[in-house]
């Protein structure tokens, strides 16, 4: 059934016609609801909607009700992820993120507040706004005003471009290269890029002469267009300094009494604005910006009275409460909230039976069809143990709303599937930082000048820029790069790919190598052949373990589903794939030897539940393996939590057990009493006898010393085994790896989380002490991060001081283990409020009742360590804080405040997993290749450690182990192909004049490797930029020169003076030489009759043409060659 169709039910109502009446024949109809319980005021709204043709606006309690009332709406007129002049459903926020910081305004609120504006303005189609008592308590700009900083634009329209440029600079936009937020502007060429504040996307306004071409929507993230539009409207900041206070109103005086105002208790509103001005007056800075002005609450402000006075001018709807006493007429629903089935399917089973059999009609409220499918399947299940039928029992509708309710009038029963799973419920509003992300992170890949790079042949030098050369005449754009002794290198555009960016390890400086020297030579191969070395050792594992035999596992019983519906939060894309991919592995012929490798947070936990219960249900024993104490007891709560409604008995094992008890446990598993069994190494010990062991799940193995590694190893020979990692493994080593260990890799960040808010501070008794007291008021638990050992007692003290009442706990590396051990348990049990700790909370531990973290001089720390610290809050429900105490912002060097700026701006679970990546990047490469490969990525940077990593990765596949992987065996001859050249090839600055842009560009297309990716390049290039110039058009038939000559066996070209020579493979013992395709060239170039000849030179073989004048020229003799040596081919391939 679709949602329209219970919509429909309200819609024929009784209450809803006599709503629906009211507000028809009244101009100020009061109107009283009552008896309305979850959601159901969502489908009451929608049947009204519906039936008047009027614009609405909702004014909820607080923030998160409206947030979860206008995801509702949303769901109901599928209006989610429109663009915003699509949307029917707007969002009317405050214009600040703290009342306390009311002069700090969030850029992205400020738009959405326009936007709603606008749409009153101009009155063109009725308009659904939902919004809250604090965003109402601030006063918006007047219709006159808005219109002034207003102005529109259409195709076609005569309008010179200076003009325009002009005309925003006025409105006080602000000029940079690439725009990203409200207010910024950028011109390129005869393009220009502005994002209005009346759209949550950039425009793109391309000129011909003095005339609009065309306008487009774009992409700030990655400044691509996507929607062509006719006509636009250019909003500047309505909060600009240019707006006097005279120039606000209220908001409900600025929509003139025209919308139905729909209010969930309007004293309880009123009280909140009231509240409201309080808590702004309340800051010292603020009443300094306001209080001069004039009197704060007559001009930026409304007050309690104010909004009592402007709400008797609406028709106006008041539900779940009856404070106002003036109504028309009261009318009462008979709704209640959906029961809670505490996951008993048979219960939800019976209820719903009951339902049935009471004339109720049973709705499934579910936007995933996986977990509608999941749902179908255990109610298939309890179906063939009750005898009924159930296929009428219930009906799925595929809406997502946060509140599931009955209706007697009505008589439905509707249940939404995260509720009956019980099932983190998120709600969604714009994200703020979505399009600064992308951006910020592209910026801190680019090459600046300055910047260390690896070149794979001369080692590391320092970048110095994009320098225009000549050659021949011609103007050829070259990286210069500088390395000891000031000695130069020029590196071509077209060996882009060999060099870049040195990574090693944060605040380690390397040092310049020697043009010409051998140095870096030596560290090169014996890298490589280190790294042979482990690949050797993976490899023969993975061709021992395929060879071996296995326990082939059942497919899923309707338990699993069970399991995997109840999830606390909905599966992201790569768990769906990892769980599959795991339970493809277990129901193999041969052993699982699976890496889950994911973020802080992203759901490897719960993928190794759910194996571990396929093993249970297969009547198998399940080995959980864990480094510390700690985690075997977070483990053990963990599975316990997941698992206790299922069959499976689950113990731990560690020294706090008594001697007593850890005999019954071992003498347990050898029987077969225990199912899953966690433990430190203590699980390796001879002692410890299985019944019948099918999965082996190691956390973080890295962890482990290498003797425990021996004994694992020889414990999996056929074992399922699932080894977890919280490092990431960037995706090139990934691939590298690819035939070494079946990976799955955790990226997306699970969708029902909040973002942890992260503030920066300085060291500040108020902030401390309010952060502190707001988190233990609420059940909370504190992490406390101060790194140095010396002073942390007396940190303790301080803050024992400013929360007196506060249990604090201290640990650091240098406590005993027992006494380490004896805290961390204690916090984790909740006898503390505030753990004082230095890093070593850094990972592993996962304490779901602490959710805010102070970190003392944030300033100190890498952004990897920052993300890392912050990710031990924010795993549950409940909204998580984190505080960075550093000195003020403008005593810090550049780098510090960029990365404290960068952590404050990516709250979002995940986004710091892209930004710390580089710097992970090394611990990863370490858990997979050992830690001591770290030695040599801090020598020769990450990037080129991948290269060479893969280098040495192909080679063995194509030598040693050329049988284990035939399939996937390269046929090509040419790796690689050098270009050298004297045309005019680049991209000019005239064209692109940003430089990190255009060596971005460069580096792009240097890894182009198929006529799809370039020809969607060139699209882009023309999209952000406007026509291609010729010079880059030649750079383009470049690159498609250099796929065809490696395709066919050529590895050097050399292009000047109008002549082209082509040099084939130099080792001439090379299978290439026995090819047909050389044969066929041979017997090309003797077709030739001028221009055209075979040389050889010092056992180097080569082909010279001449009369060659351009790139175009030589690609096309190119595609002469290759069409040939196919229809030769052709023609061999009929006569045989």
């Amino acid at each position: 059934m679709k949602v329209e169709g219970l919509i429909n039910l309200y819609k024929k109502s009784e209450n809803i016609f006599k709503i629906v009446d009211f507000i028809n024949l009244n101009k100020r109809a009061f109107i009283n609801l009552s008896g309305l319980n979850g959601s159901s005021i969502a489908f009451v709204a929608a049947a009204v909607i519906k039936s008047v043709e009027k614009s609405h606006v909702f004014i909820l309690s607080d923030k998160e009700e409206s947030a979860f009332f206008y995801n509702d709406l949303e769901a109901l007129f599928k209006d989610i992820n429109l663009d915003f002049f699509r949307k029917k459903i707007l969002f009317f926020p405050t214009s600040y993120n703290k009342s306390s910081d009311f002069n700090n305004i969030d850029q992205t609120n400020l738009l959405q507040r326009t936007e709603v504006l606008k749409r009153f303005q101009s009155r063109k189609e009725s308009s659904i706004i939902v919004t809250y008592p604090e965003a109402l308590c601030e006063k918006v700009v007047t219709a006159s005003s808005l219109k002034k900083n207003t102005f529109k634009l259409a195709i076609n329209e005569n309008i010179p471009l200076y003009f325009l440029v002009e005309l925003l600079s006025e409105y006080g936009f602000l000029k940079v290269d690439f725009v990203v937020e409200p207010g910024q502007y950028a011109v390129r060429g005869g393009i220009i890029d502005v994002f209005s504040y009346s759209n949550d996307k950039p425009y793109r306004i391309e000129f011909y002469d003095d005339k609009i071409a065309s306008i487009r929507t774009f992409d700030p993230a990655t400044q691509l267009s996507f929607d062509e539009l006719s006509h636009i409207t250019i909003i500047s900041n309505i909060l600009s300094s240019n707006t006097s206070y005279k120039e606000r109103i209220s908001f409900l005086d600025f929509l003139n009494g025209e919308p139905v105002l729909w209010v969930d208790n309007i004293k309880f509103v009123g009280d909140k604005i009231n509240n409201e001005i309080t808590n702004i007056l309340s800051k010292k800075e603020n009443q300094e910006d306001l209080i001069d002005e004039g009197n704060i609450e007559n001009t930026v402000l409304i007050n309690k009275d104010d909004f009592f006075n402007d709400i008797k001018k609406y028709n106006l709807i008041e539900f779940n409460s009856k404070t106002y006493n003036q109504y028309f007429i009261r009318l009462e629903f008979e709704t209640s909230p959906q029961p809670s089935f505490n996951k008993n399917f048979t219960l939800l089973f019976d209820t719903m039976a009951d339902n049935y059999a009471n004339g109720y009609q049973n709705f499934i409220l579910t936007s995933s069809y996986s977990q509608a499918n999941r749902f179908k399947a255990i109610l298939e299940d309890l179906k063939a143990d009750n005898k009924i039928d159930v296929d009428d029992f219930y009906i799925t509708v595929p809406v997502d709303i946060s509140k599931g309710f009955y209706d007697k009038t009505l008589k439905l029963a509707c249940f939404t599937d995260h509720q009956i799973f019980e099932r983190y419920h998120r709600y969604r509003l714009k994200d703020n930082y979505d399009t600064k992300q992308s951006i910020t992170i592209k910026e801190l890949y680019n090459l600046n000048p300055g910047d260390y790079v690896t070149h794979i042949d001369h080692g590391i030098g320092r970048f110095a820029g994009l320098e225009k050369i000549e050659i021949n005449g011609k103007l050829q754009e070259a990286i210069k790069l500088v390395y000891q002794n000031n000695d130069l290198l020029y590196v071509s555009i077209h060996s882009l790919h060999r060099i870049a960016k040195y990574v090693g390890r944060e605040g380690v400086v390397p040092t310049l190598d020697k043009l010409g020297g051998n140095i870096w030579t030596k560290i090169k191969n014996r890298t490589k052949q280190r790294v042979k070395d482990i690949a050797k050792d993976l490899i023969t594992l993975y061709a021992k373990r395929r060879l071996s035999k296995g326990f082939e596992f059942s497919p899923d019983t309707y338990l699993q589903h069970e399991l995997e519906a109840s999830f606390f939060y909905e599966d992201t894309p790569d768990q769906i794939k990892a769980t599959a991919e795991v339970k493809k592995d277990m129901e193999a012929p041969y052993p699982m030897d699976r890496l889950i490798c994911g973020d802080v947070g992203f759901g490897k936990t719960e993928i190794a539940i759910r194996a571990a219960f396929k093993a249970v249900a297969d009547n198998k024993q399940v080995a959980v393996l864990v480094p510390t104490t700690i985690l075997a007891l977070q483990h053990f709560k963990t599975f316990s939590e997941r698992l206790k409604n299922l069959p499976c008995k689950i113990e731990y094992l560690n020294r706090f057990k008594s001697k007593s008890e850890q005999k019954n446990i071992i003498q347990d598993i050898k029987s077969g009493k225990i199912d899953i069994i966690i433990a430190t190494t203590r699980l390796l010990s001879k002692d410890i006898e299985f019944k019948d062991l099918g999965l082996l799940i190691v956390d973080e193995e890295q962890k482990f010393g290498v003797a425990d590694k021996e004994k694992l190893r020889q414990l999996r020979v056929n074992i399922d085994t699932l080894t977890l990692t919280a490092t990431p493994i960037p995706r090139t080593l990934q691939l590298s790896l690819m035939g070494a260990r079946d990976l799955s890799i955790l990226k997306t960040p699970p969708l029902n989380r909040y973002p942890i808010k992260t503030e920066l501070c300085s060291f500040d008794e108020e902030v401390i002490k309010n952060a502190i007291n707001y988190e233990i008021s609420r059940g909370g638990q504190v992490f406390f991060v101060h790194n140095r050992i010396e002073n942390i007692v007396d940190v303790a003290k301080i803050i024992q001081k400013f929360c007196p009442y506060a249990n604090i706990a201290v640990a650091h590396g240098k406590l005993n283990g027992n006494s380490l051990e004896k805290i961390m348990l204690d916090f984790i049990e909740g006898k503390y409020d505030v753990l004082v700790s230095t890093t070593i909370i850094e990972s592993g531990l996962d304490i779901p009742n602490a959710n805010t973290i102070i970190i003392n001089d944030a300033h100190n720390y890498g952004l990897s360590d920052l993300h890392q610290l912050r990710g031990r809050v924010g795993r549950t429900n409940k909204k998580a804080f984190c505080y960075l105490l550093s000195p003020p912002l403008a005593s810090l060097s550049n780098e510090a405040r960029k990365r404290l700026k960068a952590m404050e701006e990516y709250s979002e679970l995940g986004s710091g997993f892209n930004i710390a990546m580089r710097d992970l990047d090394i611990r990863g490469a370490g858990n997979i290749l050992g830690a001591e490969q770290s030695g040599f990525i801090s020598e020769i940077g990450f990037e080129m450690y991948q290269k060479i990593l893969d280098e040495a990765i192909n080679e063995l596949k194509e030598t040693e182990f050329s049988e284990l992987f035939v399939d996937e065996k390269d046929k090509s001859f040419v790796k690689e192909c050098y270009i050298e050249t004297d045309l005019e090839l680049m991209i000019p600055d005239y064209y692109v004049s940003n430089m990190s842009e255009r060596i971005r560009l460069y580096k792009e297309l240097d890894n182009i490797e198929n006529e799809n990716d370039l020809q969607n390049f060139a699209n882009q290039l023309i999209d952000r930029f406007g026509a291609i110039p010729s010079p880059t058009l030649e750079l383009f038939n470049i690159v498609k020169l250099r796929w065809l000559a490696r395709k066919l066996g050529f590895e050097k070209i050399i292009l000047k003076n109008n002549k082209m020579t082509l040099f084939f493979i130099a080792n001439q013992q090379s299978g290439y030489f026995a090819t047909k395709e050389f044969k066929i060239i041979l017997e090309w170039i003797n077709k030739q009759v001028v221009n055209c000849r075979l040389k050889q030179n010092k056992d180097k073989l080569s082909i010279e043409i001449n009369n060659v004048l351009s790139a175009a020229n030589a690609l096309k003799i190119f595609i002469d060659l290759e069409e040939s040596i196919l229809k030769t081919l052709d023609e061999l391939k009929t006569n045989n």
